[in-house]
C-alpha cells in the first residue's frame, strides 16, 4: 500500500495504523495536497485519478504522477508511504481560498495522528491552494508532527504564511518555498481578486527572513546551475507563463524527493549556502527577450 487515499471529512482508511506501525524506521511518510479545481467528488477532476495517482490518465493534461515522481510504487519495502489528501477545490477562487483555509484543521489532525502512529514527522508537499492548506495546518498540528514542507507556487499571501510559520508546529517545521516568475500573472490575479492588491503573494517569499524557511526560484539560471552542482540537473528552458512548472519541469521532483525523504541530505543551512536565494523582480520572465522566456503553458 504505497499510496493511501484520504479525503476531507472521511475517516482514516482501515489498516492504516498497522501499515504505519510496520514502516521501516528510516522510511518517509509524505502527505501530498493538490490545488485549485480538483475534487474527489467528480471523476473528471478527481485528484486520485490524476496527479495523486500512481497511474494517472496519460491523456489528461498535466497528468504527472506525484507519488511515482516521489519514489513510490517501486515495490521496494523501504520506499515508505504516500498519503494523497483530497478536498473540494472547485468553485470561485474566493470560496476555494476560504475552503483551503478550513482544510488546515483536518490536515493537521491527519498529520498529527499519522506522526504519532508512525513515530516520525510527516513531510508535506502542496501546490497552489494546496500550499495554503499545508500552511494553515501548521496552526493546528501537534508541534513536531510536520517536518519538511515543500510549497509549489503557493496561492497564499506573505503575511498569512508568516503567521503560520510562527505557530508552535510552524517553528519546528522546515519550509522550501518553490517560486517562479513564470507564475507572476497568477500571483497578481490572486492579489487583485482576493484582497484588491493590498497584500503581496508568497511568490516573493516572506517579508522577513526566517531560519526555517528557504525560497527557491526554479526559473532562475543561477539557482538551476546550483541545483545541477548538487546532483539535480533540471530542465533549463523557462516559459513566460505557467502555474504548473514547479511540478512539470523535468528534474525538479528528484530534488523534492530527496528534500522530503532525506532532509538530512539537503539541510537548510547547506542549501542556503549553495543556492543563490534571490528572487527576481515581478514580470522579469514575462517581459524577457524571446531567448529567455519561450511559450505559455496553460
Amino acid at each position: 500500500m504505497p499510496v493511501v487515499k484520504v479525503d476531507a471529512d472521511h475517516a482514516l482508511p482501515p489498516g492504516l495504523t498497522g501499515t504505519l506501525a510496520d514502516l521501516p524506521g528510516h522510511a518517509p511518510v509524505i502527505l501530498m495536497i493538490h490545488g485549485y479545481r480538483y475534487s474527489p467528488a467528480a471523476a473528471h477532476c478527481d485528484p486520485h485519478r490524476h496527479i495523486l495517482s500512481l497511474d494517472p490518465d496519460c491523456r489528461v493534461r498535466r497528468a504527472l504522477s506525484w507519488p511515482r515522481a516521489l519514489g513510490f510504487g517501486t515495490g521496494n519495502g523501504d520506499e515508505g508511504l504516500a498519503i494523497a489528501f483530497g478536498w473540494e477545490a472547485r468553485g470561485m477562487l474566493g470560496r476555494a481560498y476560504g475552503r483551503a483555509g478550513r482544510m488546515g484543521r483536518p490536515v493537521a489532525a491527519l498529520a498529527s495522528a499519522v506522526a504519532q502512529r508512525a513515530g516520525r514527522p510527516v513531510a508535506v508537499i502542496g501546490h497552489s491552494l494546496g500550499a495554503r492548506v499545508a500552511l494553515q495546518a501548521l496552526h493546528h498540528a501537534d508541534p513536531g508532527s510536520i517536518g519538511r514542507v515543500v510549497l509549489l507556487a503557493g496561492a497564499e499571501f506573505r503575511d498569512t504564511a508568516a503567521a503560520a510559520l510562527d505557530s508552535p508546529a510552524g517553528r519546528r517545521a522546515e519550509v522550501l518555498n518553490i517560486t517562479s516568475r513564470e507564475n507572476d500573472l497568477f500571483d497578481f490575479a490572486m492579489e487583485l481578486w482576493l484582497d484588491r492588491g493590498r497584500r503581496q503573494a508568497l511568490g516573493f517569499g516572506l517579508d522577513r527572513p526566517a531560519g526555517n524557511w528557504l525560497d527557491v526560484q526554479i526559473d532562475d539560471q543561477a539557482t538551476l546551475a546550483a541545483l545541477d552542482r548538487l546532483g539535480f540537473p533540471v530542465e533549463r528552458r523557462p516559459l513566460r507563463l505557467s502555474h504548473w512548472t514547479p511540478y512539470l519541469r523535468r528534474g525538479l521532483f528528484d530534488f523534492y524527493r530527496t528534500a522530503l525523504a532525506q532532509p538530512w541530505a539537503l539541510s537548510l543551512p547547506m542549501l542556503r549556502a549553495r543556492l543563490p536565494g534571490r528572487i527576481e523582480p515581478r514580470w522579469s520572465r514575462l517581459l524577457a527577450p524571446p531567448a529567455q522566456g519561450r511559450g505559455v503553458r496553460a
